[in-house]
């Protein structure tokens, strides 16, 4: 990377990491420009941990996942037809999972839907989260066109759950109790 502003970019296009151009509006870029939100949030909720009591062991999960965004990223920003040695693998999958069945047996089963929000840091975790799901809503969109790594795909879908448990125990640490969802009753009337 020997310079951020190159010009290259003013008409429109950009490079894949493969070098092909595409237009900046392709679902490829749009694609892996989710991640690459994505990875920012995750930066700004590492930011908001920073500080807070015990939060080393949060702090080092969401920067092992913003280095899998990284990896995603590239693996998004490389068309399968071309050769790519990084890209998401079972083993990313398999961490999230691991996350996941940890942070999961340590919170109260949900019962109803919650409101995203708590404190300041779950809900940046939540913001990530809606962004992980547009992310994958990209990516998906961008496999009707062309091939894409499968377990990226995956990754996108566990990651979205996982950041919703993280959101989940950092409520719970701070004791703040979830809100949950209301819905209102709508009374079938007979206009008979």
């Amino acid at each position: 990377m020997a310079r951020i502003s190159t010009g290259t970019g003013d008409k429109g296009e950009t490079s894949l990491f493969d070098l092909t151009r595409v237009k900046k509006d392709s679902q490829r870029v749009a694609a892996y420009g989710d991640v690459d939100e994505l990875n920012s949030a995750l930066g700004l909720a590492a930011a908001e941990a920073r500080g807070t009591p015990n939060s080393e062991k949060l702090i080092a999960e969401i920067e092992t996942i913003q280095q899998h965004l990284f990896l995603l990223g590239a693996d998004l920003a490389t068309p399968m037809t071309k050769k790519q040695e990084n890209r998401i693998d079972e083993e990313e999958v398999k961490w999230v999972e691991a996350l996941e069945d940890e942070i999961e047996k340590a919170l109260p089963p949900l019962k109803e839907f919650i409101l995203p929000g708590g404190t300041k840091l779950s809900s940046r975790l939540h913001l990530a989260r809606t962004i992980a799901r547009r992310a994958e809503r990209n990516a998906v969109g961008l496999a009707k066109a062309e091939e894409v790594n499968p377990q990226a795909l995956v990754y996108l879908n566990r990651l979205s759950d996982l950041l919703f448990l993280m959101a989940r125990k950092v409520n719970a640490a701070a004791r703040w109790e979830e809100r949950t969802a209301k819905f209102r009753s709508r009374r079938r009337v007979n206009r008979d």
